[in-house]
């Protein structure tokens, strides 16, 4: 006999309710803000990111797909369709022939800078101008602590379908 779940209670499926309607929302709109603004998606623009911030805007190709919570498998076409505009380049990674690095281009890093303001400008927009100081602190602790807890599951394997973008 399998256990009886453990239902929310009304606070919390308002909570859950309100955290699944914001982030589809939110993400949609992200999204549409980018590919209309600099022709990238919200994963394009965040892969972007992490090189622009990379040491010699390079990153070794598996632990570019570690911080995007991505297969390898996707993270290949993404920075297949990346190269393809000019935007990203691979190279062998001196420290270990075996792997790849992913390189921002000088054409990548323009594009940053002109898609960088126009999108700060949307999450400010639709996130922070909307909330207190207060709420932003508290929002900040509520992502870390859920990011916590995802990390704590997926290290102990204790429920492997909980983060299928984490499988290997």
């Amino acid at each position: 006999m399998s256990p009886t779940p453990r239902w929310l209670n009304a606070q919390e499926r308002r909570a859950w309710l309100a955290y699944q309607d914001f982030s589809t929302h939110l993400s949609d709109y992200l999204n549409r803000q980018l590919r209309r603004d600099s022709g990238l998606t919200r994963y394009d623009y965040v892969l972007l990111v992490h090189l622009s911030e990379a040491p010699e805007r390079a990153l070794a190709m598996s632990e570019l797909a570690r911080l995007l919570k991505i297969t390898r498998s996707r993270l290949t076409h993404a920075v297949t369709r990346l190269q393809d505009a000019g935007y990203v380049r691979r190279r062998e990674d001196p420290e270990n022939p075996r792997s790849q690095l992913a390189v921002l281009t000088d054409d990548g890093t323009r594009l940053m800078e002109q898609a960088a303001p126009r999108h700060v400008e949307a999450v400010r927009r639709t996130v922070f101008d909307v909330l207190t100081p207060e709420q932003v602190r508290q929002f900040a602790e509520i992502g870390e602590s859920i990011n916590a807890a995802l990390q704590r599951v997926d290290d102990t394997g204790a429920d492997p379908d909980a983060l299928p973008w984490r499988r290997r």
